[in-house]
């Protein structure tokens, strides 16, 4: 059965989906947005299996779209970090309240957006090759484990691909072919962890339309969109997912 929800509520869903959507395709870091509505509208671990699917079928648009545009060695870069907060991410779910699981991200998230700001007010930009391999193992790790709690790896993998300065359609790029491959790896944990539920699979069925509605507008506002802005609303939607964790 789908779940019971006034008339506000599905409003809410609908356009965090549309949100969802525009996301992958054009404005990363908005589908923290997306996040924050599903975790206020929904019990927050069925919130949780319930948008990952549909961040997998944004996901499947966004590598149609751009799948020439990614960054490979970028990717190979991050993959044994990534691997390991995944594990992290796990194991702390088995432990932590919602409460903690909320605070932890958002600290994460308004640390990572600090770094990277002072990194680029500084001069400290990436090398041709990417970000040291340092900064990779961190922030790999950091969105494994964020992707694995909250569905919230987003912002922090919009920050790294902005250190590496990349221009509009790889970091769109780079990011589809990441999110794709560590969403569908984690599908086994969230049915693990109870997280993906047959009203949850319902719900998804009715919103999907939207998402790809929304990924297909996304597509547009990035054929269109000046790099100056695209960054401040990355950096802008990061903030504001972050303060939402904290403080809700």
């Amino acid at each position: 059965m789908l779940p019971e929800l006034a008339w506000f509520g599905w409003a809410l869903l609908a356009f965090a989906a549309v949100v969802i959507g525009i996301s992958k395709t054009g404005i990363p870091g908005a589908g923290t947005v997306a996040v924050a509505v599903f975790a206020a509208v929904l019990p927050a671990k069925q919130s949780t299996g319930t948008i990952l699917l549909l961040l997998i079928v944004a996901d499947v648009f966004a590598v149609l779209l751009y799948r020439r545009h990614a960054n490979w060695p970028a990717l190979l870069r991050l993959a044994p970090a990534v691997v390991a907060g995944v594990l992290l991410g796990v194991l702390f779910l088995a432990v932590a309240d919602d409460v903690w699981v909320k605070r932890v991200i958002g600290v994460i998230l308004l640390s990572v957006v600090a770094i990277t700001l002072l990194r680029r007010r500084f001069g400290r930009a990436a090398d041709e090759g990417g970000p040291h391999r340092v900064a990779a193992a961190t922030y790999g790790t950091l969105s494994g484990f964020t992707t694995m709690v909250a569905n919230a790896a987003g912002p922090v993998m919009s920050m790294y691909f902005l250190a590496a300065r990349f221009p509009v359609k790889e970091f769109l790029g780079t990011a589809a072919w990441f999110f794709a491959i560590i969403n569908i790896a984690k599908v086994p944990f969230s049915v693990g962890l109870g997280l993906i539920t047959g009203p949850g699979l319902l719900l998804d069925l009715v919103l999907v339309p939207l998402v790809v509605g929304g990924a297909l507008a996304g597509r547009w506002i990035a054929g269109r969109i000046d790099q100056v802005l695209f960054e401040r609303l990355v950096i802008v939607f990061t903030v504001v997912g972050a303060l939402y964790l904290l403080l809700s």
